[in-house]
């Protein structure tokens, strides 16, 4: 053999094991976890607006008008619509915050709710009648419905496969975090400095997050590769050789998607597509039927029923506490078991714990002295539903809404799925009030227990674990293809 065959010999054996290294870098999901965790700051924005009601009624309730922006006592109807004002809100944002997030991406849409956000709060900060607190309420709707159509996408597509679970499971650890953030401070500062750190947190998202990269596929949904390189370099900590595979397979899956030009009417007459919707929305009506509301709404009450001497803002705190911790080890459970797993077990605890609490109920109305002599069940079946609400039905659906659909339908689907949530929450939050009247306590807890029951076939029979497969292979699988 010549020198100079030699040489290219010696050349080819250097780039086939250098292109063996590329293929195996490791890289470092070190800035692809604090990407999920700032963005996620927006889902603490969502929970003060959810929570933000608990401490603030109390104020605003307050005969002596010592710490209220008004001159009166709102009437309990008034009360009332103050509460329901975000979920109306947020199931008409979906509408327009997810073809938003197909025109501007879906980090500027997130970037725009912020700005909900602060202008609810500068009109609670500012108000002096009901008119504008409506209307700020209303506005943090908006900020909500946002948040809650284009965070789902945005983590779905940002995430490597090995981590799609466990970043998915981040909002509702978020979400509760900031429930319990105006939870803890609410009751013991004033109302206006209360609105003033409330507003913190979507300022401190808005400066944060701006930093962060948009989602790969946007990129390349718009033509940008080189964009679309650069941020995946980003995520993945890797070189542009070491994210070429991957990169190619966000491009072939674009490509497929866009070539199917789609319309919302898509979301049915596809296989795939149906299933995707049957699977995102059945899982979010479930979540809604399955009482969280009703449980929050009813803590202070049943502390109240089993003598606790706690004052309802600290058993409010106790429960807040409760949702983070369960919420916490939601990534690393999920991680474990899979999503398919939890929902499941989810689904059955909390209709144990549904069914506990109607009974309590039911004994306490037509056998006093056996509910009193068990006057610890509401309270233990109270931590089994939220530990396991927290586990499986609270986080996981909004993370299978970010994976189950193609490029194409993605804004479409997380709209609808998002409003069907809200429509839920809205109506539930009115009515349960008048279901109580009408069935009593016992019965109306054991509508979400028939709820819970059916969440459980409904599971097995059509949702498939995701746990490592791509984006692709999750729509070949969709779609019946091996």
């Amino acid at each position: 053999m010549s020198s100079t065959e030699h040489n290219y010999h010696a050349v080819g054996a250097f780039e086939a094991s250098t292109f063996r290294e590329y293929r195996m870098e490791g890289g470092s999901k070190i800035k692809l976890y604090l990407t999920a965790v700032l963005v996620n700051l927006s889902s603490i924005a969502v929970g003060t607006a959810i929570g933000w009601t608990s401490p603030v009624s109390p104020k605003l309730s307050n005969k002596l008008l010592t710490d209220t922006p008004l001159g009166f006592v709102p009437s309990v109807q008034e009360l009332s619509w103050i509460g329901a004002l975000v979920p109306l809100g947020a199931l008409i944002a979906p509408f327009i915050a997810g073809p938003l997030a197909d025109k501007i991406g879906r980090k500027w849409t997130l970037l725009s709710s912020s700005l909900f956000f602060v202008l609810g709060l500068i009109l609670f900060v500012t108000t002096n009648s009901v008119g504008q607190i409506y209307a700020g309420r209303f506005i943090q709707g908006f900020g909500v419905g946002f948040v809650m159509t284009a965070q789902p996408m945005y983590i779905g597509e940002i995430s490597s496969d090995d981590t799609r679970d466990t970043l998915g499971s981040f909002m509702q650890l978020f979400i509760v975090t900031g429930i319990l953030y105006v939870y803890a401070i609410g009751p013991y500062v004033s109302y206006h400095l209360l609105q003033y750190i409330c507003l913190a947190v979507p300022v401190v998202f808005a400066v944060t997050f701006f930093f962060m990269p948009e989602s790969p596929y946007y990129y390349i949904g718009k033509g940008k590769k080189k964009e679309a390189s650069d941020a995946l370099k980003f995520l993945r900590g890797k070189s542009g050789e070491g994210i070429q595979d991957e990169l190619t397979e966000i491009q072939v899956s674009v490509e497929e998607s866009m070539r199917n030009k789609a319309s919302p009417l898509d979301l049915v007459r596809s296989t795939g597509n149906l299933k995707a919707l049957i699977i995102s929305a059945g899982l979010i009506i479930f979540q809604q039927l399955s009482g969280i509301n009703v449980v929050l709404f009813y803590t202070q009450d049943i502390f109240k029923d089993t003598g606790s001497e706690l004052k309802p803002e600290l058993a409010t705190i106790i429960i807040g506490v409760v949702q983070v911790a369960a919420s916490g080890l939601t990534p690393i459970v999920v991680k474990k078991l899979g999503k398919r797993i939890m929902l499941l077990i989810s689904a059955m605890c909390m209709c144990l714990a549904m069914g506990l609490m109607g009974l309590y109920f039911y004994l306490k109305v037509n056998d006093p002295a056996t509910a009193k002599s068990i006057s610890w069940l509401p309270i233990a079946a109270l931590v089994i539903y939220i530990v396991l609400y927290c586990l499986g039905f609270g986080p996981l659906p909004w993370a299978v809404l970010g994976e189950m659909f193609p490029s194409n339908v993605k804004s479409y689907a997380s709209s609808v799925v998002a409003s069907t949530c809200w429509i839920l929450g809205f109506l539930i939050t009115l009515f349960f009030s008048s279901l109580v009247a009408a069935i009593g306590s016992a019965w109306s807890f054991w509508v979400f227990t028939i709820c819970c029951a059916v969440a459980i076939p409904f599971t097995f029979i059509n949702v498939f674990e995701t746990k490592g497969m791509s984006l692709q292979q999750i729509q070949d699988k969709l779609n019946g293809k091996s």
